[in-house]
């Protein structure tokens, strides 16, 4: 598939207008891309499943209820150390998968997972191509100018920095400060200490209250552009087929409401996949900017990708740096999450691939302006290819003969991205 057959995808996802999770207009979506996998040949199933898409308003309660928990304390410390506590308990057990507290007070809408199965079952190494279907809400905490200082603050300080890292912080600086008033200990530099993360609560309440008030985007980038990757890359590999990898292709739901729809497929999956034998290579965001790949990331604290993947992914980075076509890849550690943490997580090999722009960030992230114009078939190519030169470098290290020890990455050559007329 060339990058105009890409862009005819990307296109006719974003006619799914407000595809938000849980919507018929995601169903619809996620339907027109089982037809195309089907027509192919490939034995595809649409997967239902349930979600909790209002992740802004489940969060706001979390900051709701640790702002409540800092005023209370002020009268009744213990009664304010314990709302702290279960708000920050719920969040972080929330946002690294474990577990539903505040959440599963929220309704659930019907969401569903797209899963094309490979055509080499008694091959043993599976490869799982993955990129979400569904689109974002807007809201004003996404404008350019703020994730762009984000980006800065990220590269001056070296760390990874994001919004529920900083909320949920705010939350945990709370508890040292609250358990010293349940211990008696009052003083004006206790009640300085304990303003900025409260202030900062009250911010995200209002921040992510604006975000399910908000309209929902086109997602042309994000993530249009992954499924439209994700499939291009089949049809690639099933023309020139790799030696040992049976290769299927996930197109998942409700990711944008924090990887529900990755967590639906593990619920339903957990005894199929041996997590020696498989291996998650995640799409997202791949129409405009440079390739980056995934390192580390988390919502809270930071997860260690695969290893071997980051080898091999800075083998072809290298090439791609020496070649006459420049990929301008590079890694990526950041203070966000994207479909490859959840099957990290649970033992996975997996690793995301995405493109940022010189200043860091995915151009019109969650923005009314991420529309099929705006994207850059340069990029797409790029994104296409280093995706491309991965998997086969991938094949050829799990060709080995058992029991053989692992090689260093090879700085392969990387396919020259095909030319392209650039920007729309």
């Amino acid at each position: 598939m060339d990058v105009s057959g890409r862009m005819e995808i990307i296109r006719e996802l974003c006619s799914f207008e407000r595809r938000l999770a849980g919507t018929d207009a995601e169903r619809r979506a996620a339907n027109r891309m089982a037809e195309r996998l089907s027509a192919t040949g490939h034995r595809t199933e649409v997967e239902p499943t349930y979600v909790h898409p209002q992740y802004g308003l489940v969060h706001a309660a979390h900051c709701l209820l640790g702002f409540a928990g800092s005023l209370v304390s002020i009268a009744l410390a213990p009664l304010g150390f314990f709302l702290v506590l279960l708000a920050a308990t719920s969040m972080y057990l929330d946002l690294n998968y474990r577990l539903y507290i505040i959440r599963s007070l929220f309704f659930r809408r019907g969401s569903q997972n797209v899963l094309s199965r490979g055509r080499h079952p008694h091959r043993k190494q599976k490869l799982i191509l993955c990129a979400h279907l569904d689109a974002a809400r807007t809201g004003t905490v996404f404008a350019a100018s703020r994730a762009r200082r984000l980006a800065s603050l990220e590269r001056r300080l070296g760390v990874a920095l994001g919004p529920f890292r900083i909320l949920f912080w705010s939350l945990a600086l709370l508890l040292p400060i609250l358990g010293a008033r349940m211990a008696g200990v009052e003083s004006d530099l206790l009640s300085l200490l304990q303003l900025p993360p409260t202030l900062v609560l009250l911010v995200g309440v209002f921040a992510l209250v604006d975000i399910e008030l908000s309209s929902v985007v086109p997602g042309a980038n994000d993530n249009a552009s992954g499924v439209a990757t994700a499939l291009s890359l089949a049809e690639e590999l099933e023309d020139e087929p790799t030696e040992s990898l049976d290769v299927w292709v996930l197109l998942t739901g409700a990711e944008e409401c924090q990887q529900e729809g990755m967590r639906a497929f593990f619920r339903a999956h957990r005894d199929q996949f041996d997590p020696e034998s498989t291996t998650f290579l995640c799409l997202d965001a791949v129409g405009r900017g440079d390739v980056r790949y995934e390192l580390t990331a988390g919502w809270v604290i930071s997860y260690d990708l695969d290893r071997r993947l980051a080898e091999l992914a800075e083998a072809i980075a290298a090439s791609g740096r020496e070649g006459p076509r420049h990929l301008n890849a590079a890694p990526l550690r950041h203070g966000v999450a994207a479909d490859s943490l959840p099957p990290r997580l649970r033992g996975y090999r997996a690793l995301a691939i995405t493109c940022l722009d010189e200043d860091g960030h995915a151009p019109d992230r969650h923005l009314a302006t991420d529309v099929p114009e705006k994207l850059d078939e340069a990029a797409l190519e790029r994104a296409h290819a280093f995706a491309l030169a991965l998997i086969r470098a991938l094949d050829r290290d799990l060709s080995r003969a058992p029991g053989t020890p692992a090689r260093p990455a090879r700085r392969d050559r990387v396919p020259a991205p095909a030319a392209s007329p650039g920007p729309h």
